[in-house]
């Protein structure tokens, strides 16, 4: 082993509420940035940042306060009329952008991308347009999603913009590393867009549990979705109001259909796939709960098979992911990939690779929680990373 330190992602707690922590945050961005906008998706995360960033705004003499809601579509009419309340509300300046963003439909292989908005396809539109939406942008280009175009309504300005973000270090090690890049203002981050757009996380710190009490602690308005999942008994880890074709959302996209059946039914209609993975979203068909591969088959045998599902160009995106992680395992250690266990310092096994590969992992979130496998097989076993590693240079592996 090389001397060299390892980087440790210790939390240090101090004297000071995460509340007031991030309108100390805020205030800091108002003193230092030309422009703050909000952007808002109407979930509970942007719903705290656009609160506490509108009492800041109060504060500084900063009204009104800008923000920007990009419209998904296949969003709830209970979403629609929580962002027109925002909107109507006099010391917010609310642009409501309805262009043709590109979304991950993991509902399908074949057709793994889908575009809300499309003129192309307005019959199939699951509710018109509100009519003070913004259908363009300039710059915009088909094929962009939203971190892509995001800056766009800054481009060619002098002005130095603070988009404020509800993002969480505690819904991923991504972000959590995300911020540990930096010791001061480690939650502004430069966008890689836009040379005058930077992108701010002031809630970074929050827990969920702090999250979901700020609504009731100080009275704020929230998205009555919520409500509705409350209502079906679903945990709150797993509550999204976001259209849910994607990866993650996937598996209670079937609740849709009992909490909003009318919307539900021109759902099905919109998005290719949709219907189907509603009833198998949480079966082995969807890589959910897989337990054995194809009789006559092994794990790596069906993993490579998988790929063969997928057209081209998603087929050798999909192989390069599984090719990625194999050679981070080969990197880690010398021992072979194990059918069903996962190793314990890469996390990787022919298994989570065969479910890497039937979800598509687009967007690189599944391979990336292979971390994740690795420490609950050292837990499982009773080691720590620095005693697998010291054991790695000492032998061939067999000693565990």
């Amino acid at each position: 082993m090389s001397g060299k330190a390892r980087l440790t992602l210790d939390r240090h707690y101090v004297d000071e509420t995460v509340h007031d922590a991030a309108l100390e945050r805020l205030r800091h961005l108002y003193s230092r940035f030309d422009r703050i906008v909000v952007s808002f998706s109407g979930g509970k995360d942007s719903t705290v940042v656009l609160h506490l960033a509108l009492a800041v705004a109060r504060e500084t003499g900063r009204l009104p306060l800008e923000v920007h809601f990009y419209d998904e579509e296949c969003i709830s009419p209970d979403t629609e009329d929580y962002v027109e309340r925002v909107r109507a509300q006099p010391d917010i300046a609310l642009t409501w952008y309805c262009v043709p963003v590109k979304h991950r439909n993991a509902c399908s292989r074949q057709q793994p991308y889908w575009y809300c908005w499309n003129p192309d396809e307005r019959e199939k539109w699951v509710r018109p347009m509100p009519s003070c939406a913004e259908p363009t942008m300039p710059g915009f280009a088909r094929g962009m999603m939203i971190p892509d175009c995001s800056h766009l309504p800054f481009a060619g300005q002098s002005q130095t913009v603070a988009m404020l973000r509800g993002i969480r270090t505690q819904e991923s090690l991504r972000r959590l590393r995300m911020t540990m890049r930096s010791r001061v203002d480690n939650y502004i981050h430069q966008s890689p867009n836009g040379r005058n757009v930077w992108l701010c996380d002031p809630i970074y710190d929050w827990r969920f549990e702090d999250v979901w009490v700020a609504p009731s602690c100080f009275g704020w308005d929230y998205n009555r979705t919520y409500d509705r999942f409350e209502a079906m008994g679903l945990a709150h880890a797993q509550q999204r109001v976001c259209p849910p074709f994607g990866e993650e959302p996937l598996n209670l996209l079937h609740t849709w259909a009992i909490c909003y059946p009318d919307l539900w039914h021109r759902m099905t209609a919109r998005v290719p796939g949709a219907a189907t993975a509603a009833r198998y979203a949480l079966t082995e068909l969807y890589g959910t709960h897989l337990r054995e591969p194809p009789v006559g088959l092994t794990w790596r045998e069906w993993t490579w098979r998988i790929i063969n599902l997928y057209d081209e160009p998603w087929r050798s995106r999909v192989a390069l992911s599984l090719r990625r992680a194999v050679e981070t395992h080969q990197r880690k250690t010398k021992r072979p990939i194990d059918d069903t266990r996962a190793d314990p310092i890469s996390g990787v096994s022919w298994r989570a690779l065969a479910q890497i590969a039937l979800k598509g992992d687009f967007k690189n979130r599944k391979a990336g929680g292979l971390v994740t496998l690795a420490g609950a097989e050292q837990k499982r076993r009773g080691l720590t990373l620095e005693e697998l590693l010291a054991m790695e240079t000492d032998n061939d592996g067999t000693r565990y």
